[in-house]
């Protein structure tokens, strides 16, 4: 490599890129407003939205994708992807259509790959990457920049990747490639999709077999799509455990997806329809992957009245159409063995726990303070903010609801706080769907990285 690119790489290192935090804030106080009805769409779902931009760069010919998320997350994997090579574009119906490169062809990118604040983007990119004869600089914003990468360095250096990390294992970074890569046999230590996929990813480009062992299965669209695409890919439950082996060098063929609403952005406005009076809405086209699907029945637990409309399948994945209707609401001690299945849903479960009647307890969240935020406090501290009675402990919250009655909501000038977290942004605005005085939330910016058009669509419902 030449010295002058060498120092620009340096450079790069050097410096943290802070799109989200660099712009002002857009505080806004959500207020009560009518009941929930009619029928709305969430925007695609996140997970499935990357790995088809990934996987269709990966695949020789063209693949076309309906239905993807259009939010900053999102955007940021298509710019990735465009920089090492592959053509994607956005057609003028809302169809993307991306020319793949080839696995093991991908190019050396000018410039470092910056990823907002897309942790699932950053980790997924450092598989693909780790296993290609490229280098790539990763940066991030403020709240990208301080979550821990560790994880998914392990086993990518294990496959023979190498790391200048910044401290504490974070962004910015730089990863070289390994070529060849060396095909391993990996136990994921804690619940992690991310962590899975990115191994799973580099062994595309590896020759042999990798293997994964889940312990306690995470949710599975790599697993899904990498098939899909063409991928020699199995899993076998083994004593409990999946096992997941992957063929390198593998050959994908390009794909026609439509991607499912996102069930993690349906969630608020399922817990905002179960928790507004009089609310009867139907959520269309929502994802039901099992393994996102857990808290439609812990919500049902709860007493929440959900009903799938028009199960059907939509590439692969289970899909149909949620009404959902306003009730009352008791808490319950959550069972932690949900939590992979739910991970991302448990800040607006908190919000729907804070309006039900008697106690919610939850447990085994550690995962929750590696998150955009550490989400167990900035909920904890959210919601106490807004009336809430809320105890939090190391590995969850414990919340006494309200009965259904409203929260108390925040003061005029007392605005809480988000962290640059679009999930904590977007349940403490359901919350304030449910409070007396609003929620004053201090930045909405953030929501954009995974749903846009949050704020129009409740504005539709409640119209």
């Amino acid at each position: 490599m030449p010295l002058s690119k060498r120092r620009a790489i340096r450079r790069n290192l050097c410096r943290i890129i802070t799109i989200s935090s660099s712009a002002a804030p857009s505080p806004h106080r959500f207020t009560m407003s009518g009941p929930l009805t009619g029928a709305i769409r969430v925007p695609g779902d996140k997970s499935i939205s990357h790995r088809s931009l990934m996987l269709g760069a990966l695949a020789v010919g063209e693949t076309r994708v309906t239905g993807l998320l259009e939010g900053e997350d999102v955007l940021a994997t298509a710019v990735a992807m465009r920089s090492m090579g592959a053509e994607i574009t956005r057609e003028d119906s809302g169809t993307w259509s991306i020319h793949g490169v080839g696995v093991g062809s991908l190019l050396q990118p000018d410039v470092a790959i910056e990823m907002g604040n897309s942790g699932t983007s950053t980790r997924l990119l450092m598989g693909v990457i780790a296993s290609h004869a490229i280098s790539a600089v990763f940066t991030g914003d403020a709240s990208l920049s301080r979550r821990p990468m560790g994880r998914v360095i392990e086993p990518l250096s294990m496959m023979g990747a190498q790391f200048e990390t910044s401290p504490g294992g974070t962004l910015p970074l730089r990863l070289q490639g390994a070529c060849p890569a060396v095909p391993i046999e990996y136990r994921v230590p804690v619940a992690s999709a991310q962590v899975k996929s990115a191994v799973l990813l580099a062994g595309l480009n590896t020759a042999g077999i990798t293997r994964v062992i889940e312990p306690v299965m995470t949710r599975d669209h790599s697993e899904r799509m990498l098939r899909g695409f063409g991928a020699e890919l199995t899993v076998e439950e083994v004593n409990g455990e999946r096992v997941i082996e992957i063929r390198g060098e593998a050959t994908l063929q390009p794909q026609t997806i439509e991607v499912p609403g996102d069930p993690s952005s349906a969630a608020f406005f399922v817990v905002a329809a179960l928790l507004t009076e009089g609310s009867d809405l139907v959520i269309e086209n929502v994802g039901l992957n099992p393994t996102r699907a857990a808290l439609l029945g812990v919500l049902r637990q709860m007493g929440g009245s959900i009903e799938e409309l028009n199960r059907r399948n939509v590439g692969g994945e289970p899909v149909a159409d949620l009404r959902v209707r306003h009730s009352a609401l008791t808490g319950i001690e959550v069972d932690p063995a949900v939590a992979p299945s739910m991970i991302d849903e448990f800040p607006v479960l908190f919000v729907a726990a804070a309006l039900a009647k008697g106690t919610t307890r939850t447990s085994g969240l550690d995962e929750l303070r590696v998150k955009e935020s550490d989400r167990l406090s900035a909920m904890a501290t959210a919601l106490t903010l807004a009336g809430a009675q809320v105890e939090e402990a190391e590995d969850g919250l414990t919340i006494h609801g309200s009965g259904g009655e409203p929260l108390p909501g925040t003061a005029e000038d007392a605005a809480v706080t988000t962290h640059l977290d679009h999930r904590i942004a977007m349940s403490m605005a359901v919350a304030g769907l449910a409070s007396r005085k609003g929620v004053l939330v201090d930045d909405t910016a953030p929501i954009a990285t995974s749903f846009p058009t949050f704020r129009a669509l409740l504005e539709e419902a409640a119209a």
